[in-house]
């Protein structure tokens, strides 16, 4: 009898399994992993500035940035190619995550970038906290439009604003905060 109740529950822990109020019944859990990710944004001084939170359902990526320390005004964001964040400029996180190879912005009859993210409008006081959703990209592992490939990804903030046209970065200026996206 020990060695069933020690299969049994050997079953239930690789099956992922649950009992009942009254510990006799087994049903069986179901569901699949939450597909998550979190980046962490420094200023050109290495300074912390603030998250961004990830999360992927049937809608889409849901992206909730919080940050803090930015020039006031409207600023592009973007999700770059590379997973490295090496100040002061970010050089290391290389060009727009564009896997489809278009050109850049959603007014670009040529585009757009599937890194390519709406304007950030950051308040007099320096922060920003937003929420918005995107089907461009996914969190999955080994699907084509994953931010998880062999190098990673991150977000850039800009100095200046996306015009969403203007092919590589629609002239939104130097790269002023960055953010590894990790999982």
């Amino acid at each position: 009898m020990k060695k069933l109740i020690l299969i049994v529950a050997t079953l239930c822990l690789v099956a992922g399994c649950s009992l009942s109020k009254e510990n006799k019944v087994m049903t069986p859990v179901n569901g699949e992993k939450s597909l998550s990710a979190t980046a962490k944004f420094i200023n050109s001084d290495g300074k912390d500035i603030g998250t961004a939170n990830m999360s992927e359902d049937e809608n889409g990526v849901k992206i909730s940035l919080k940050l803090h320390d930015l020039p006031p005004g409207e600023h592009g964001i973007h999700i770059h190619e590379v997973g490295i964040c090496e100040k002061p400029k970010f050089e290391t996180a290389g060009a727009h995550y564009n896997p489809t190879q278009k050109e850049h912005g959603y007014y670009n009859p040529k585009g757009y970038h599937l890194g390519d993210l709406p304007n950030l409008q950051v308040e007099k006081d320096g922060t920003v906290d937003v929420e918005f959703t995107t089907k461009a990209f996914s969190l999955k592992t080994g699907v084509a439009n994953s931010l998880f490939d062999s190098n990673g990804s991150a977000f850039i903030v800009h100095a200046d604003k996306d015009d969403y046209k203007t092919d590589p970065s629609g002239n939104s200026g130097g790269r002023i905060a960055c953010g590894v996206i990790e999982k």
